[in-house]
């Protein structure tokens, strides 16, 4: 333990003895020894909750209220158990909203038709966001930023939605609907759409796909159909523009991504900018990576890598949908490439597919995505995990959550901090320990100190040599801890977490003696 901890531990124990010596049940004990308890891990554990298609949520269209929150509740209460601590909840699937937003209609993939609302009426979003704050968990509002139409939908478009107010922006592309890129008013669109739900939801991110420019089309002869964006080209080229097609096109998402993530930190600079590119940025980049790869800068005119370099987001999740064992697109060499872009020092935290988990020879085993674990643990710049998506988790393949809780995942782990937004630790909480005369156990009340609210506790407690950590929701004030599980002469330690992710020093202390 360095001098300045060791100091700041004695301070803080002598300033509670002195709180503690008033009142009445509740006392500060003094330390019966310096143990110092071991940090927590750092790591992002997250996962996907797709609403297109009803992939995750709802299962399906026209649950009634009820229902819709059941499933909600068991989708966060699956995500504690298993010791995740984010969920990226897709609320803008198709222009359209999966909570009340005064620019877009009522999702159809929510109500079973767009543009009707949940009756009893709720908000899904704020409903989420509440309930993920009581579990400790973050949640991430997942926008989709140009489709406008997925096959999937089935109900025709209300009168509020896009295609119908501002058809001349809307482009038909496939089987799709597509906003076109080009048009400054749709970028403004989706820039206002996702402040908005910044402004007045207490979300802890904002997340993006890799749907930008539509992955490409093709005729009966394979020939690629191009996307149907003359008329906003145009427009560039008569007003002076002088950079190729596809240039302009690359710049017309850049140009979206900055200001979002400009926009947010000017809103909320707590609220984290996370993107989810396709995970290999060109072929032969790194020069292991087949040349018959996908090319998402050419393709999707997503030019991922410069946002890595420019730091234009919090966190980036590059989708490497592939085993490890695979030469030409193998998971922990791409992982490797997409952290040596990192020059500004943002997260990684690669996204990781669930969804091949089946347990058959056609699919992968459980035992994969452990891997993927270790190899994203062993690549030094690398911090977390995204799954996708939370259905994997449901149902179980290959007893997956059960191989995860009682591998990798036994213990729970808090978010690394993200220092580039706010590097100061929040204050020493106060912390009161006593006993419960019925019941014989320890109680534990917990005061934050200063303006800023905790966003979770870490309790850690010691029984001999040993140390258990958990982790506690901020808004939690009080505990119980039994008294078979501590004794008299152990320790707690107790240190809040901000939003970002800082973490005070510990509080140290001894627990009153239990008869």
């Amino acid at each position: 333990m360095s001098k300045n901890r060791l100091l700041v531990l004695l301070v803080s124990l002598f300033v509670l003895a002195v709180i503690g010596s008033t009142c009445g049940q509740s006392q500060a004990n003094p330390v019966q020894s310096l143990t110092s308890p071991p940090p927590i891990r750092r790591e992002f554990r997250g996962v996907w909750v797709a609403s297109v298609e009803n992939i995750d949520w709802p299962s399906q269209p026209g649950l009634s209220t009820q229902e819709q929150k059941d499933e909600l509740l068991g989708i966060l209460d699956r995500a504690t158990a298993l010791h995740l601590n984010a969920v990226i909840l897709q609320v803008r699937p198709a222009a359209d909203a999966l909570y009340a937003s005064p620019y877009e209609p009522w999702s159809e993939y929510l109500t079973g038709r767009m543009g009707r609302a949940p009756n009893p009426w709720y908000d899904p979003l704020e409903f989420a966001v509440a309930e993920a704050h009581k579990r400790g968990l973050e949640l991430h509002a997942w926008f989709n930023p140009y489709r406008a139409h997925h096959p999937s939908g089935k109900s025709p478009a209300s009168a509020n939605h896009i295609s119908r107010t501002n058809p001349e922006l809307v482009k038909r592309y496939g089987k799709m609907l597509w906003m076109d890129p080009g048009e400054p008013a749709v970028r403004q669109r989706t820039i206002d759409v996702i402040l908005d739900v910044v402004r007045r939801y207490d979300i802890d991110g904002v997340h993006i796909d890799d749907y930008f420019y539509p992955y490409k089309e093709k005729d009966r002869r394979g020939r690629v159909i191009e996307f149907p964006d003359a008329t906003s080209w145009r427009k560039y080229v008569r007003s002076g523009g002088r950079l190729s097609r596809d240039d302009w096109r690359r710049a017309n998402v850049d140009s979206l991504i900055h200001e979002v993530y400009v926009d947010i930190k000017a809103a909320k600079p707590w609220v984290k900018f996370g993107i989810s590119p396709f995970g290999v940025w060109r072929p032969g980049y790194p020069p292991e990576t087949s040349g018959n790869a996908f090319d998402s800068f050419a393709e999707l005119y997503g030019d991922s890598r410069k946002w890595v370099l420019n730091g234009w987001g919090d966190y980036f999740t590059p989708q490497l949908y592939w085993p490890i064992d695979r030469p030409e697109l193998s998971f922990p060499v791409l992982l490797k490439w997409w952290v040596g872009q990192n020059a500004k020092g943002r997260h990684i935290w690669p996204g990781n597919y669930l969804d091949k988990v089946t347990g058959t020879p056609d699919g992968w085993d459980a035992q994969e995505l452990l891997d993927q674990i270790s190899a994203t643990r062993a690549q030094a710049g690398a911090t977390g995990n995204v799954f996708f998506s939370m259905r994997s988790f449901m149902f179980g393949r290959d007893n997956l959550p059960q191989k995860l809780v009682a591998g990798p995942y036994a213990e729970k782990a808090i978010a690394p901090a993200s220092t580039w937004l706010d590097s100061v630790p929040p204050l020493l909480p106060i912390v009161r320990v006593g006993r419960d005369p019925s019941s014989g156990s320890n109680t534990v009340s917990l005061q934050p100190q200063g303006a800023e609210p905790v966003w979770l506790w870490v309790v850690q407690t010691r029984v001999g040599a040993d140390w258990t950590t958990d982790v506690v929701p901020g808004l939690q004030r009080f505990l119980m801890i039994p008294r078979p599980v501590i004794g008299a002469a152990d320790e707690i330690a107790i240190s809040a977490v901000d939003r970002n992710g800082n973490e005070s020093a510990p509080v140290l202390m001894a627990l009153p003696i239990t008869p």
